[in-house]
């Protein structure tokens, strides 16, 4: 195997997050809404088997502007979910494993717990548990991302209006110690429902209180398994947090399981996957163009499984294969619509993603580059 060699002094640089200054286009409008949603383990070849599967269409071609980011963490060219996510929430490079902490393990605000403060509504949805790296490094600050039950325990600590996902064990079911965390949800104001008694899309929430939905007790199954609810919550939670605060919103969609496809290197569920969260943007795209006042970011945290598309016997079909089970350094696409688009084009550092979105906000960040 042929290796890179990395010098000290580039793993520092990295570590930095620092490159070639550039200088920002002028704001032309600000959005009063944000959605973020993350393609986890997306990368350009997974959304380029998504499209050739899908009669060579997907939703992201309507999205005006398209940009690249570096994905390495604090301590690894290759990035992990926590630390991924972390640059996205906090704006600051972190070690593989962190959960909304910097790399000296000081907890940072994030963009859901600042555009909170500033009384706008929030959200988070997930096709994996709610406590997984992705969804937890928005609202939770730990060391450890393995340490679920902590992290549910800040989903009572924060006002989150809007919650979707699995990991109900970690909330009702608990180890560590006694608590049911579900019935204190309920307790502080929550419509709280889960899989064992509706299904989300049978569900019409009311504005007049926070909701969570819990889709399975560990994590939820796959798209080739009957897994159905990310494009209802894409539809549902922008809708709903609308109503629940006149200043605007914040809500994170993750397609998770893209990831898990691509580290079983599994290329149909991958395509399956893909087409889920294709699907899940188009809800999301239907509400931004209606609405007119909200930017959606479309990103990854990192490319999984070095997925690469080759020629078959036929001339109208692609083999999908795989050279890995794990992460990759790849850079990651960026699409972006509605009002501030123009912000994320280009190619800049994943913690850009954070910097780009609390400036269209005029929020003040939170945590020194370092």
């Amino acid at each position: 195997m042929k290796q890179l060699l990395i010098l000290p002094g580039i793993l520092f640089l990295l570590a930095q997050g620092t490159g070639t200054a550039r200088k920002e286009p002028s704001i032309e409008k600000r959005p009063k809404n944000i959605i973020l949603m993350v393609g986890d383990g997306m990368g350009l070849t997974q959304i380029t088997a998504g499209l050739y599967s899908n009669n060579n269409t997907l939703f992201l071609e309507q999205f005006p502007v398209t940009g690249l980011i570096k994905t390495h963490s604090s301590r690894h060219i290759v990035t992990d979910s926590g630390a991924g996510a972390t640059a996205f929430s906090c704006g600051c490079k972190t070690y593989n494993g962190a959960i909304g902490v910097c790399k000296d393990k000081k907890p940072c605000p994030t963009i859901l717990e600042q555009a909170e403060e500033q009384g706008f509504a929030t959200g988070l949805v997930s096709t994996s548990s709610i406590t997984h790296a992705t969804p937890a490094s928005f609202i939770a600050h730990v060391p450890d991302r393995a340490d679920m039950e902590t992290i549910a325990t800040y989903f009572l600590k924060t006002d989150i209006d809007l919650f979707i996902g699995g990991g109900m064990k970690y909330f009702n079911r608990r180890t560590a110690d006694q608590r049911n965390l579900v019935g204190e949800l309920q307790e502080k104001g929550y419509v709280v429902n889960d899989y064992s008694e509706q299904k989300l899309s049978d569900l019409k929430p009311s504005p007049d209180k926070p909701f969570a939905w819990f889709s399975a007790a560990e994590e939820p199954e796959g798209v080739n398994k009957g897994r159905d609810y990310l494009p209802v919550a894409a539809r549902m939670a922008p809708e709903f947090l609308k109503k629940r605060s006149e200043k605007g919103f914040f809500l994170m969609i993750e397609g998770s399981q893209i990831d898990w496809a691509s580290h079983a290197n599994n290329a149909p569920n991958t395509v399956r996957e893909m087409l889920d969260f294709n699907a899940a943007i188009g809800a999301a795209l239907q509400f931004a163009e209606a609405d007119g006042e909200t930017l959606i970011v479309i990103t990854a945290d990192h490319e999984t499984g070095g997925m690469a598309l080759e020629q078959s016997r036929s001339p109208d079909t692609l083999d999908m294969t795989f050279t890995t089970k794990v992460h990759t350094a790849s850079m990651v696409p960026v699409f972006a619509y509605g009002p501030g688009a123009e912000q994320f084009n280009g190619v800049y550092d994943n913690t850009a993603i954070y910097d780009k979105m609390i400036a269209l906000w005029e929020f003040q960040p939170k945590v020194e580059k370092r």
